[in-house]
């Protein structure tokens, strides 16, 4: 299978693909003339790839779970505990989002929206209490 059949199997771009080769997190063989071959366990290995990155591990992140994924000793404790601080990451920005957004609608409750030239956002943005 080429790179493009390769990517759309697996719901990637081709230069996803060819960014997880960089990165060593993909190996795909050669053929005889050069190109790439992907088979089953590439294609595999890309989907695995892209549901790790989809829920937000990092490819550092992701090169543990592939080295999980293939070993058969592993402790699902190593694979649980990578998922919990993922959680954790997560929980962290949606707090911070959670902020943001009070804050914004904060300053939008306080804009009057009208004709004025007067506006607490922009004042905010500009980092002063009033207007200039």
């Amino acid at each position: 299978m080429n790179i493009a059949s390769a990517a759309g199997a697996a719901g990637l771009t081709a230069k996803a693909v060819r960014y997880y080769e960089s990165v060593g997190l993909l190996a795909a063989p050669r053929r005889d003339n050069g190109y790439r071959d992907y088979g089953p366990a590439e294609i595999a290995r890309l989907k695995f790839l892209a549901r790790a990155r989809n829920l937000g591990f990092s490819v550092d992140e992701c090169r543990a779970l592939l080295s999980l994924w293939s070993d058969n000793r592993r402790s699902s404790a190593d694979v649980r505990a990578m998922a919990q601080t993922r959680i954790r990451e997560i929980e962290a920005k949606i707090a911070e989002l959670e902020s943001l957004k009070r804050s914004l609608g904060s300053l939008v409750a306080a804009c009057h929206g009208d004709d004025r030239p007067d506006c607490p956002i922009i004042d905010d943005l500009a980092g002063c209490g009033h207007a200039h």
